[in-house]
Formats: C-alpha cells, structure tokens, sequence
C-alpha cells in the first residue's frame, strides 16, 4: 500500500527526485573526501613540518566542506517542495474521493476516522517522504562509500566494521519489530479520541441537559489515557534507541583506537590514516543508523499509507454512468417503480415494493412512525443512496442514467438536519445559485419567513458559524429552504423541513411557498400533519412499506395508521 501511494503521487516530482538525488550524490561523495584529506595534513604535512601542504590541503578541505553544504542545502530544500507538494495531493485525492462517496460510505468509515486519514494519516507519510530524501538516500551511498574508503586507509582493522555494523543493525531492528504494532494501535485510538471529541462537542446542550458532563469527562480521559498508554510504550522503545546507537558508537570508536595503536605501534598504520578509518567508521554507523531510523519510520507510515489507500480505493456504490443522458426532454415528474432499498449486510429491506408518482404543480407528502423509511425513500431521488430493486425515474428517466449535474442542478434538498457553513448569511444562500443577486436572496429569505430575525442579525453579512451553532434551529431550517429557493429548482424535497418551526410561522411559510412551487414537483417528509394537511397526494409509511395513500380526508376513514398518526397530535376532527 505505501509504495502504490507514493508511486501513485509522487510521479509529477520525476525531475524534483533526480535533483535531490543528484545534490545528495555529490554532497555525500564531498562529505566521504574530508576525513582523506584530513589524513593527509596529519601525515604528509604536520609530520613532516610541511606548512605549504597544510595550507593548500586546508583550503581544498573548505572548497569541498562549502561544495557539501551547498548541496546538502539544496537537496533539503527540494526535498521540503516534493514532500510539500505530495501531502497536498494526497489531502486533495483523499477529499475528492470522499466527496464522491454516497451516505453508505460516509457512515462506513465516519467523520473522525476521514478526518484523521486526510490529516495525522497523511503527515505521517509526508514525513517519512522528506526524512527519505534527506536522509535514506544518503544512508547508502555513505555506507558503502565509507567502507571503500575505510579499506584504502586500512584493511586490518576492517573486521570492526563487521562486528559493529550488524550488532547495530540487528538491535534496532530488534527494538522496530516491538514498535509497529504499538504504531497500528495508536492511529486507531487517534481515530477513537477524535470521535468521542466531535461527539462532546457536537452535544454539549445534550450533555449539560442531562448534566452528564462527569460521564463525558471520564470516556474522553479513558480514550486519552488509552492513546497516552500506547504512546508512550512506543516513546519507551524509540529512546531506548537513541542510547543503543551512542552505546555502539563509543564501544566500536574505543576499539578503533585500541586495536589502530597497535599497529601504529608496529608501523603498519600512521596516524592520519588511523584518524580517517576512525571518522569512516563513524560514518558507517551513523549512515547504518538513519537506515534502521528509517526503518522504525516505515512501519508507522505504512499504517497510514493503509488507512489511504483504504479510502481511496473504496469506490462509491452511487455510480457514475458511463455514457450519461445530459439533456432531458419532457415534464420533471418524479416516478418510483416498485422501488426496493436494503443496506448491504441487514436481514431486511429498509424500503419493499414502493410506487408512486409525483407531477408538476402538486404536493406529495409522506408521513411514518420514526423509522419506517421516510428520509430513505426522499434521498434515493437524488441518488445519495441508489436503489437495491426497481427504479427512480425522472422525466422518465432512470436516475441512474442522469448525469450527476444535471440530476442535481434540477433539486433543492432541504436536509432532515439542516447544515449551515461558516461564512455569511450571503455566502450559504448562493450556495443554491452563485450568481444569485441580493435582491434574489431577500425574496428568498421573505418567503423562508427568514427576513425578520436575519435583519436583526445584521443583513446578509451578517457572520454564521460552522454548522450554523450560532442561530437557533427554526432559523437554520428557515436559512436551509432559502437557500433551496435560490437555485429554483425544478424539484424540491423537504424532509422534515418545518418540525423546528411554531405552527404560526410554518402555516405563513406553506402559504408562501405555493405560488413559488407552482409549477414544480415538491415532496416533502413530515412528522407533523398539519404540515401536509393540504397536500395533493399522502403516503402513510409502516415498516418500509405504503399502507396508505390519497388526502387528508380520504386516508382519516382508510388508513388505520394514519388516523392514529392524527389522534396522537391531536383528535381527527381537531386535525380537519
């Protein structure tokens, strides 16, 4: 998964990688010279009291010291563009792909798990692209470069090198192996504290209500503590690599000098030479550690890398058509065929055998105990969830043939829950229509019965939080059909769109909007019966199935479940 990942996004960065690649070349291969010419003034020119040689050699030592930072710095730089650059792709693939996505597989994965993948996920593999190019290219052209140069000072003590290298290898890998489950548990429970977080947030009137805030503490510190307890056994074994690494490094410089003074002794190896194997040595390991560095890195990342491609390979069951019908002749009526809805996994159908059809210029309105299918039903007509059996049809075409645009220039959703954006009163009603004037938007507003309270707000600039917290719920509904009015649509679907509001407001709201609506095909889902009371054609919903269908009075005196919908509101001739 992480290489398909960064195979996938980091094939635009081609010329960037060889750059990096190249600067990295010539700045290890620079840095690899320094301890040779270092040798050189020991042996050649302060052994033998040649200070022309120690100022030539000096001053070559600063060309390839400058030439190596030059290139180190530019190799980093480039390295933060591609690194940079791919995390921005990846977020825009993850967002996209989400976007695609149908209610099913939203609710599959959940918001703070999407969250946390196009965020924490994604910075996890931006991380170990950056340490990558600046530092896993450089590990193994330094090791390897050390080791020849290290055998052209002296092969005597190249079985060092073969003791230390391994035993620092093999115990850091011995500490990794320890670590990558620690790391797959870690964005689990990330994914878990984002969750209960959104939630206390999301809540919070819930929370003071019911004055459960102690409960709501102990599940965040629970969740918390969790993730600090898998953090922190993780962190446990990352510093114990740090020690390990200098352990080595002290032990293996220690015998170098110990094992080198003897030859030295013997004169099989002068003094420069021993200072050079030395600091080629520590090149080795140092290289040896940025890989297993690397390699600890790896495993999180790969994690991440999953969690993606997870993502961006779940493909959305609301499926584009191939060869779309972008132009659509005829009337907008609205036909369910024998329409069939069953969540993928559940023992029975949430929706059996529903026909009806809704035309032009009149009212369809359905109502049902909670649970028996209403906003189900209302959101297969702009297939944000598709049909199991039968079909939707619009101008007498399947839905699923429409071109996604086309289908949804034509609606104006007024959602079950009413979503505002941050930004404006202004900036969420061109929601509907971008080139909406504002005279458009206060005849919108006028007949949303929303003129009143947005004039004492402020106007149509006046400021609206995310989610729309900072006005009340009969406003956000008010706003939400607005905001549908805008884009005049030649559909419009009302799912439980007036509950919030008193039945003054919502009486002067329905009388609004019919010469509004004249001419389209409105549906709306209600609780509430007066809120239909004068509509053209009533289901009645019971367990995913029509019990009853005609107007107000006809299904009084045919439909049980209705009666007794209208006798829990109030009485029947109440409600007539």
């Amino acid at each position: 998964m992480l290489l398909r990942l960064l195979r996938t996004h980091l094939a635009g960065y081609k010329r960037l990688i060889a750059g990096i690649i190249a600067l990295q070349l010539v700045g290890t291969m620079a840095n690899l010279y320094l301890p040779s010419l270092n040798a050189d003034i020991i042996d050649k020119g302060i052994a033998t009291g040649d200070s022309g040689y120690i100022w030539s050699t000096g001053g070559w030592m600063l060309v390839v010291t400058a030439l190596q930072i030059t290139c180190s710095i530019a190799a980093t730089y480039l390295a933060a563009r591609t690194a940079m650059g791919f995390g921005r792709d990846v977020r825009s693939s993850v967002f996209n792909r989400v976007g695609e996505f149908s209610a099913r597989e939203v609710g599959q994965f959940g918001a703070p798990s999407l969250i946390t993948r196009t965020t924490n996920d994604v910075q996890q593999v931006q991380l170990l692209v950056v340490m990558t190019f600046g530092m896993m290219i450089t590990a193994p052209i330094m090791a390897t470069g050390g080791v020849i140069m290290a055998l052209r000072q002296d092969v005597g003590l190249s079985w060092l090198m073969l003791v230390s290298v391994p035993a620092l290898a093999v115990s850091i890998m011995l500490i990794i192996r320890r670590m990558i489950p620690l790391f797959r548990q870690n964005q689990a429970l990330v994914d878990e504290v984002n969750g209960v977080l959104r939630e206390q947030i999301t809540g919070i009137r819930v929370i003071r209500a019911f004055v459960r805030e102690d409960h709501e503490v102990e599940r965040f510190d629970d969740a918390n503590g969790r993730l600090a307890a898998v953090a922190t056994s993780a962190g446990r074994y990352m510093m114990t690599i740090f020690p390990l690494v200098m352990f080595v490094l002290n032990v293996s410089g220690a015998a170098v000098l110990w094992f080198g003074a003897q030859r030295v002794e013997s004169g099989e190896l002068q003094v420069g030479s021993l200072t050079a194997f030395l600091a080629y040595l520590m090149q080795i390991l140092m290289s040896v550690m940025m890989a297993t560095f690397m390699m600890m890195m790896i495993p999180r990342a790969a994690v991440s890398a999953e969690r993606i491609m997870e993502v961006l390979d779940t493909r959305s069951s609301v499926v584009p058509p191939e060869n779309p019908v972008r132009e659509v002749p005829g009337d907008t009526t609205v036909r369910l065929e024998r329409v069939r809805f069953k969540f993928p996994g559940a023992a029975e159908p949430v929706l059996r055998d529903i026909s009806f059809t809704a035309e032009p210029g009149r009212t369809t309105a359905i109502i049902g105990s909670t649970g028996a299918g209403k906003t189900t039903l209302l959101n297969l007509i702009p297939r944000l969830v598709d049909v199991t059996g039968g079909a939707v049809r619009i101008h007498g075409t399947d839905v699923r043939d429409l071109d996604p645009e086309v289908l949804w220039r034509g609606i104006g959703l007024v959602p079950q829950r009413p979503y505002l954006f941050s930004g404006t009163v202004a900036s969420n009603l061109r929601y509907g229509n971008p080139a909406a004037t504002d005279d458009d938007l206060w005849e919108a507003l006028r007949i949303a019965q929303a003129e009143d309270f947005v004039l004492r707000l402020g106007g149509l600039d006046a400021p609206i939080a995310q989610g729309g917290t900072n006005v009340s719920g009969g406003q956000r509904q008010r706003l939400s059909i607005a905001r549908a009015l805008v884009s005049k649509p030649a559909i419009y679907l009302f799912d439980d769109s007036f509950s919030a509001l008193d039945l003054g407001t919502d009486a002067r709201l329905r009388a609004a909007l019919r010469p509004v609506t004249g001419d389209a095909v409105v549906i709306v889902v209600a609780q509430r019966v007066s809120s239909i009371i004068d509509a053209d054609q009533i289901l009645v919903l019971e367990d995913g199935a029509v019990v009853g269908r005609g107007r107000h009075h006809e299904l009084l005196d045919s439909c049980p479940t209705y009666a007794e919908i209208v006798e829990s509101q109030a009485t029947a001739e109440v409600a007539g």
